[in-house]
């Protein structure tokens, strides 16, 4: 074989192979960095984003939650007010006194229940106009224009939110219009204003009809809110219970006469509360002038509060204030700040440790693979000495290029021998030259096939490994980012569109290279190694399930197997049980050597923490299309399991406990 026959051969794949190695470097640096450097931040930034509008929403949906309980206390304040009116006009003592018409004795008995309700004022309208009272009104003119003790006259009780004006608590008594009386405080974000008081008073106003001897009358009582603390804090308390709220957080409440803090526990200094502050224009706008509820972040008096506000109505129907239930914003928005920042920094952590790991994994597949085609190039122009210079440390690449190496020694002696023995014949006949010339240049055409099937398939062949890793880490990658591959899918899909094109086109070079060869032989391996080998092609099926591994490999003896039908059986047997242990617990693998029916051999053992099967089971586990997993799983893995074993005149058995676990058990003979 001589220089221009090389060429001539290799001469149409020159620019093709040349373009080869920047193609794989390119590529295969695109699967080590692209998920870690592009596709992992844009997705840790849109969860980041979802995240907390979803935070966001769940402290608007949990202060709606807390506005309706203080809403339903409310209500449950005006039923109560209106069943009180309702038990002193039905009670005995009230009934007779009426009916005996003792105006003393009436009024000493309203007295007497005012205290005890702790009303501000109680009164008793007769059907003829008489009114008496506790305490004595200044008074008694006009009583009737509330809707609520009109009502009452003609036969229906109720108890309704009221605005008493200075007049009408100067009415009841001079006490109660001081009490009622607010100094307005200058309020950032308000509504200007030229007020400086509020005296006005809002009433808690209940009625109910008592029938008398000459007709029906009324009695009517009713309670200050201005300055109730005993009011607002039970709202408070029963909002916000202790421990209801992060740490630096506190929940406040608030009732509004118009837009003025006449009951609230929101502090204006740390001993004074936030009487006679106001509303922001905001939220006022919204709930008094609109009449809708106000769910969102608003400034209250001196700080930012998570905010709910509703609009409460007189018995005229009109928005006369409003009730409102809050809590500091800055701890929730510290707490998701922090929480951001947490899986920000880890995220940069994983990525400042990962990428130099990618990169040298990376490197070691293509630095080997572009040295092997430059050693082709070279090859392709005459240089039959040319050498990969690859070291063979046991990897898959360094075999190849080993093989590769050798193969090139070879060609280059035989094409030594070929020249040497044709240039011997020359030298006897013209003719007998021209005949062994031509059968020369046959034989040196099928000897460079038979080098570059050889090549080929070896390339073919020890290449797929490396493609298997590559698709056990893109599956890694779809673990960790669960639901959210979705996002990401027709990515990923691709990559392994590729990677299975990649297996295919390997699969089909070995068949049609070495058809006779394909079907793998048996050689004499320690099955201890092989579980070494094996244990990282499935170690992140282990970190992701939380299992422990406990490895007990004494075994020494070698068996005759085929290496990779031996990891077939391994790798099936301790997914099965991975998948046993969805909760987490021990994977524990043991090879010993064991002797059965006096023939030397080595046991493996594979056993769980799992959750076991029922005897029925264990009993079919080898049967084709036989499987315990709903909804996935072909049946056939310990079927194909068994026919591996037994190929090699081995033995597989199981024994499993419900809620103790499995252990399979494996024996094969030792030469």
């Amino acid at each position: 074989m001589t220089d221009s026959d090389v060429r001539d051969m290799a001469a149409p794949h020159t620019s093709a192979s040349k373009r080869r190695p920047a193609s794989v470097r390119m590529r295969l640096l695109a699967i080590a960095l692209l998920p870690t450097l592009v596709i992992m931040p844009i997705f840790f930034v849109i969860t980041a984003v979802n995240w907390s509008s979803r935070f966001d929403n769940l402290l608007i949906a949990k202060v709606n939650g807390e506005l309706t309980i203080a809403d339903q206390y409310l209500a449950q304040l005006l039923e109560n007010s209106d069943l009180r009116m309702q038990a002193i006009a039905d009670s005995a003592a009230f009934v007779e006194r009426v009916a005996a018409q003792d105006s003393n004795s009436i009024l000493a008995l309203l007295e007497e229940r005012r205290a005890e309700l702790g009303l501000d004022f109680l009164y008793y309208i007769t059907a003829e106009g008489t009114v008496l009272s506790s305490p004595q009104l200044a008074d008694e003119l006009g009583l009737t224009k509330w809707p609520v003790v009109s009502q009452a006259l003609a036969g229906h009780g109720s108890a309704q939110i009221d605005v008493y004006s200075e007049s009408d608590l100067r009415q009841v008594s001079d006490e109660l219009a001081e009490t009622a009386r607010i100094r307005l405080v200058p309020t950032q974000a308000a509504v200007p204003t030229d007020r400086t008081e509020e005296t006005r008073g809002m009433m808690v106003h209940a009625a109910t009809p008592v029938q008398g001897a000459s007709g029906r009358g009324a009695l009517v009582g009713g309670v200050l809110l201005n300055r109730n603390l005993t009011f607002i804090d039970t709202i408070n308390d029963l909002v916000y219970p202790t421990e209801s709220l992060t740490e630096g957080s506190q929940g406040t409440a608030t009732l509004f006469l118009d837009d003025v803090r006449v009951s609230t526990n929101v502090r204006l200094f740390q001993n004074e509360r936030a009487l006679g502050t106001r509303v922001s224009a905001v939220v006022r706008e919204t709930v008094l002038d609109r009449g809708d509820v106000w769910l969102d972040r608003a400034f209250v008096v001196n700080d930012w509060y998570i905010s709910a506000y509703e609009p409460i109505t007189d018995s005229f129907g009109n928005r006369v204030g409003m009730l409102y239930v809050g809590f500091l914003d800055q701890p929730f928005r510290d707490a998701k700040f922090s929480t951001i920042l947490t899986f920000a920094v880890a995220f940069a952590v994983i990525v400042l440790i990962s990428v130099p790991i990618f990169l040298r994994w990376a490197q070691q597949i293509f630095a080997p693979l572009e040295r092997m085609m430059r050693t082709i190039t070279k090859v392709e122009k005459g240089n039959l000495g040319a050498r990969t210079g690859v070291e063979n440390s046991g990897g898959e690449i360094g075999r190849v290029a080993a093989q590769m190496d050798h193969l090139l020694e070879q060609i280059q002696e035989r094409d030594r021998e070929l020249t040497r023995r044709v240039a011997e014949r020359t030298q006897d006949l013209e003719e007998a030259n021209r005949r062994l010339e031509a059968t020369s240049k046959q034989l040196v055409v099928s000897e460079k096939l038979a080098a570059v099937g050889e090549i080929a398939a070896g390339i073919a062949h020890e290449i797929n490994n490396p493609v298997q890793v590559i698709q056990g880490n893109l599956d890694v990658v779809r673990v960790q980012l669960g639901e959210g591959a979705d996002q990401i899918q027709t990515e990923l899909r691709l990559i392994d569109e590729q990677t299975h094109s990649i297996f295919l086109i390997v699969n089909k070079l070995l068949q049609f290279t070495r058809p006779d060869e394909y079907a793998e032989g048996s050689e004499q391996h320690q099955p201890a190694e092989i579980v070494n080998d094996t244990l990282p092609l499935v170690q992140h099926l282990l970190s992701n399930g939380h299992i422990t591994l406990d490895l007990e490999l004494e075994s020494v003896k070698a068996v005759s197997i085929n290496r990779t039908e031996l990891q077939q059986i391994l790798i099936n047997l301790m997914v099965n049980a991975i998948h046993a242990m969805s909760d987490g617990g021990a994977l524990t693998v043991c090879v010993v050597d064991q002797n059965r029916d006096e023939k030397a051999g080595v046991l493996i053992s594979v056993r769980d923490t799992g959750v076991g099967m029922e005897p029925d089971h264990l009993k079919r586990i080898f049967d084709p299309f036989f499987t315990t997993k709903q909804g996935e799983g072909t049946g056939l893995g310990l079927s194909i399991t068994r026919k591996l074993v037994e190929r090699y005149d081995g033995a597989i058995d199981a024994d499993s406990t419900i809620g103790v676990g499995t252990e399979f058990r494996v024996w094969f003979p030792a030469n």
